[in-house]
């Protein structure tokens, strides 16, 4: 037994190392993941295989959640990829409010520590109306319906506690962000999305979308 055991290892050493290296690789370094819903459209939408920089903020032990030594913190307008324990799944947002700010938002206008984003068109999608959402240090463009909104276009202020905090989908009134399950543990962000890697479309038998390879978020 203890014989066929070991020509399996020397047979497969080198699979099975690799095999080791590749979770280490996705678990503590770099890993992607399938965006399934369309909460961050216009940035991400479905179908979109995202790179997750998982060093962007910590350096973690391999398939857990502890920190050996923190990298650096979320800031403004970073899109973060997060394991949320009330959502009981894996969420991308988009950082809105860090520990210790002032959050408002009205009919989809968004105040920061009593400074308003700016807002511009910036086009129309199918049943939707695409605006590009400014603040000091970050620009990007939101989604909203066009028939006026949800009921979580307003909320607030609020103060974002320490060591968490307040995300949202960059489509505004299709996201369960802060909005349904509050902020977010600092903890339970695993990384920063960067780039979409590869897009398949789900409405043409998942063909490729070539203009969304490797496509900066």
């Amino acid at each position: 037994m203890q014989g066929a055991l070991g020509k399996l290892w020397r047979d497969y050493r080198a699979f099975g190392l690799f095999i080791v290296l590749m979770v280490i690789f996705r678990s503590a370094l770099a890993d992607w993941n399938e965006v399934p819903s369309g909460s961050m459209q216009p940035t991400i939408v479905e179908g979109d295989r995202i790179l997750v920089d998982k060093l962007a903020y910590d350096l973690r032990v391999p398939l857990t959640h502890i920190s050996l030594r923190r990298l650096g913190d979320p800031q403004r307008g970073d899109i973060v990829v997060f394991d949320s324990k009330l959502a009981q799944t894996r969420l991308v947002k988009r950082v809105i409010g860090l520990p210790g700010d002032t959050v408002a938002m009205r009919h989809n206008r968004l105040t920061i520590n009593g400074v308003e984003a700016r807002y511009s068109e910036a086009g129309y999608a199918a049943g939707a109306i695409l605006e590009r959402e400014s603040y000091p240090g970050w620009s990007h463009r939101i989604e909203l319906a066009r028939d006026g909104g949800s009921g979580m276009s307003s909320f607030g202020p609020v103060v974002v506690p320490e060591g968490h905090y307040l995300v949202l989908g960059d489509n505004r009134d299709n996201s369960a962000d802060s909005r349904v399950y509050g902020f977010v543990p600092r903890d339970e962000i695993v990384g920063r999305a960067r780039t979409v890697v590869l897009s398949l479309d789900y409405d043409r038998y998942y063909l490729p979308r070539a203009d969304r390879f490797f496509r900066a978020l």
